[in-house]
């Protein structure tokens, strides 16, 4: 299954929050750590890879990265692979972010605390 990693989720630096919310933003994040991401970036490109860090500005690095993109040729396949390894994807190029959960998983990120 795959859970949406939204920019706006995982903190894009201080926007006048409270010290527990941040905990609770990268708690959420550390729970996402090496778990199988799949990355879109605005030319049409994807990487997945294993989800190794991610900085306040939102750049995010894959590790053991594998670049899928269309092949506008006719040919058998329509995606085009290649292996990257480690990699780094800048959030000004990102426009989607989904990361492999189990089912357990996925509900105790959306858990809602009262």
């Amino acid at each position: 299954m795959e859970q949406e990693a939204e920019k706006s989720s995982i903190g894009m630096g201080s926007s006048g929050g409270s010290d527990t919310d941040g905990s609770e933003i990268v708690s959420q994040v550390r729970k996402m750590l090496f778990h199988r991401m799949l990355v879109g970036i605005q030319d049409g490109r994807f990487f997945l890879g294993t989800f190794h860090c991610i900085d306040k500005q939102g750049n995010i690095i894959l590790q053991d990265a594998v670049e899928y993109r269309s092949t506008r040729r006719s040919s058998p396949s329509p995606m085009e692979q290649r292996g990257l390894g480690l990699i780094l994807i800048p959030s000004s190029c990102r426009i989607s972010c989904h990361v492999d959960f189990s089912i357990d998983e996925q509900m105790s990120l959306l858990k809602i605390k009262q």
